[in-house]
């Protein structure tokens, strides 16, 4: 195990999955920086309120990467995904192109511990669907390069439950696997708290690639479990097979869940010894996602996307 913590460098830093990586990493006493487009804003503040070091640049950037990266011991790799859909200005070869080169500069920089960030679907076969299948084609970049790296393939957050367009305003919650089929979720938070054990087990996690989860539940468990934290009856439906057959992204979506691909193969009870703290659904909902599932019943979902 590390003793003596050294320098990380987080993509992704104001987003999500790099967010929750940089305060774990923070509570544990490493020295954190974080490469943010604009260091003036909200969530940069917190980041340098929490203690990170804040380098102002782009992931099309590579001086203010190779900039933020020198001397680094570790980098946490995660982009901006493709499935994000235009809004976000991010392709499917941006996102291979980011996550290439950001591994690139690491390999010539001699980063001694470089974790990458990629999703359960990303397996030997393409899945015909380009924000999983980017993450394939970095997956294997990273591999063919001389760094010592460990790639973690994140399932489901719980955080995705929660959007607006799910049925939750109407007492029901529609979602993509069949109610009695389970499904791997993780909180992003234990992302953070993964990542950072990672980090700090050296020897015995590089060069692994793993799948992460903290609990896998069925549809049908889900309706039980928010009916509980939220107090009033939810039930369970399957979007409807008339709107996976019309929308390609999401029918998609169901048929890597149904062939078990995004349903998720972690082992869960090796995760929850190996990074003790890790969060099962219930205890997630009596926390962090307690006032998300009360803003997701009380939100208006018309015309949302996925309605």
């Amino acid at each position: 195990m590390v003793t003596h913590y050294e320098t990380i460098l987080v993509f992704g830093g104001t987003g999500q999955q790099g967010g929750a990586v940089a305060h774990a990493l923070r509570a544990k006493g490493w020295p954190v920086r974080a490469l943010v487009r604009d260091i003036n804003s909200d969530k940069a503040k917190a980041l340098a309120a929490a203690g990170v070091q804040l380098f102002a640049g782009n992931l099309a950037d590579t001086r203010a990467i190779e900039a933020a990266m020198a001397g680094a011991y570790g980098v946490f790799s995660v982009q901006p995904s493709s499935g994000q859909g235009p809004a976000h200005g991010v392709t499917d070869q941006d996102e291979i192109l980011y996550g290439k080169t950001i591994a690139d500069i690491a390999a010539a920089q001699d980063v001694r511990h470089f974790v990458y960030s990629s999703s359960n679907a990303a397996g030997p076969a393409k899945t015909g669907m380009g924000h999983f299948d980017t993450k394939r084609e970095i997956e294997a970049h990273i591999r063919s390069l001389d760094i010592p790296s460990t790639i973690i393939r994140p399932s489901a957050f719980m955080e995705i439950l929660m959007l607006p367009g799910m049925g939750l305003d109407r007492g029901t919650f529609s979602f993509f696997m069949q109610p009695d089929r389970p499904m791997q979720f993780i909180a992003v938070e234990d992302i953070g708290r993964i990542t950072a054990g990672i980090f700090a087990d050296p020897a015995a996690l590089i060069g692994k690639t793993m799948e992460i989860a903290g609990d896998t539940v069925t549809g049908n468990q889900l309706a039980d479990k928010f009916s509980h934290a939220a107090g009033r009856s939810i039930s369970y439906h399957r979007f409807p097979e008339s709107l996976l057959a019309e929308n390609a992204f999401l029918g998609g979506l169901a048929r890597l869940v149904d062939d078990g691909r995004l349903a998720g193969h972690a082992d869960i009870n090796k995760l929850h010894k190996q990074f003790p703290g890790l969060l099962s659904m219930d205890q997630w909902l009596a926390g962090a996602g307690k006032p998300l599932l009360l803003a997701a019943i009380q939100s208006q979902a018309a015309g949302v996307a996925l309605r």
